[in-house]
């Protein structure tokens, strides 16, 4: 794995200061993007792709039947929480309006992906995602850094007592193993949501997730033993949390936390606070594209694609403009995010005895 940081880490007068803040270089990077195509959508690679998942998804099923009788049936679990996050990553691309120029047919495609094929709430992952994009790693702002089991920042690893006190100590040896219980959350976090979206969304949504459900547990309970079909499960969901939290965890976790009140262009604002993660291919494969972090943060709805293509025109464009551009591999980023978690956790030893946030620059 490559390690690359484009642009000193530290930040010179060019970009702390008052005109950094409000001034924009977004849109000559945008106009260089658009005059390579590379927001043109890419109806065909999708429909190949959507294609190559569902035979997969029949194979398997086909696959199970066959080995119903057998404990080795248990080895398809590990490739149904693959095939899961495959989907979600295609709901996710659905999500952003990369796949057709048509909404609707992208909303059909992300409640497909999401609420049937997945079992999560398409609108409730809608709203929370895109208010990530809008103020990434922003407390207070962001709902992927708000208060929760983990302490994303050292106020908030303060603010805790007894019990998670100790957790938050502790957090970063917990954090790998708590993303097996991913897709459990992203399940009922999904479901619990409804209660406040108008009637009609609620109905639907729901009727579409308990449809998920019920396919799927009378299925396994059909076809396989009990004890098959609980290990299955527990298998399936397990490392269906942990492929899309391995996927989700080294794009923002350890970088810039833009402090309250601060003002960014939209190009310093997704840059500082997004890292990408080398591995070609394979890694583009297993992290459904977000291992380009930088470029899916600054043109959301660039299709899968082409964001490769656009990683060498957004890396040039940021060493132009004095603007770290933070690409390492995957082992690197993880321990990366591990030792922030550290950090912060060890802050909870005492609230008075914090070490200093981490802001853009020290600002």
């Amino acid at each position: 794995m490559t390690s690359t940081l484009v642009a000193p880490r530290s930040h010179g007068a060019g970009t702390a200061g008052p005109t950094a803040r409000t001034r924009s270089d977004f849109g000559p990077l945008r106009s260089i993007i658009q005059a390579e195509n590379l927001l043109e959508r890419r109806t065909g690679w999708y429909a190949r792709k959507a294609a190559w998942l569902l035979l997969a998804i029949v194979v398997t099923v086909d696959a199970v039947l066959l080995l119903s009788g057998s404990w080795w049936v248990l080895a398809l679990a590990p490739v149904a929480a693959i095939l899961s996050a495959q989907i979600s990553f295609l709901g996710h691309d659905a999500g952003h309006q990369q796949i057709s120029a048509s909404r609707r047919v992208n909303r059909a495609i992300g409640i497909l992906t999401a609420n049937v094929l997945a079992g999560i709430s398409y609108g409730w992952w809608q709203d929370k995602h895109l208010r990530h994009h809008a103020n990434p790693n922003h407390e207070g702002l962001d709902p992927d850094v708000g208060e929760g089991v983990i302490a994303w920042s050292e106020e908030q690893a303060a603010k805790k007592t007894g019990f998670a006190r100790w957790f938050a100590r502790h957090q970063a040896a917990f954090f790998f193993p708590l993303l097996t219980f991913e897709g459990w959350n992203l399940h009922v976090a999904g479901m619990r949501s409804l209660r406040d979206r108008p009637f009609r969304a609620r109905f639907w949504e729901m009727g579409l997730l308990v449809l998920h459900f019920a396919v799927y547990f009378t299925f396994l309970f059909t076809f396989l033993s009990p004890l098959q079909a609980v290990a299955f499960v527990l298998i399936h969901q397990g490392l269906y949390g942990l492929n899309l939290g391995a996927a989700f965890a080294p794009n923002h976790k350890g970088m810039e936390m833009p402090p309250a009140g601060s003002r960014l262009d939209h190009l310093r604002k997704q840059v500082l606070t997004s890292r990408n993660v080398s591995g070609g291919w394979f890694m583009t494969q297993f992290m459904g594209g977000l291992n380009h972090q930088v470029e899916h943060h600054l043109f959301p709805n660039m299709p899968r694609p082409q964001l490769a293509k656009a990683r060498v025109l957004v890396r040039e464009h940021c060493a132009a403009n004095d603007l770290p551009y933070t690409e390492v591999g995957l082992f690197r980023s993880y321990g990366m995010v591990i030792r922030y978690l550290n950090e912060v956790g060890l802050s909870a030893r005492d609230p008075f005895d914090c070490p200093t946030h981490r802001q853009l620059g020290g600002w």
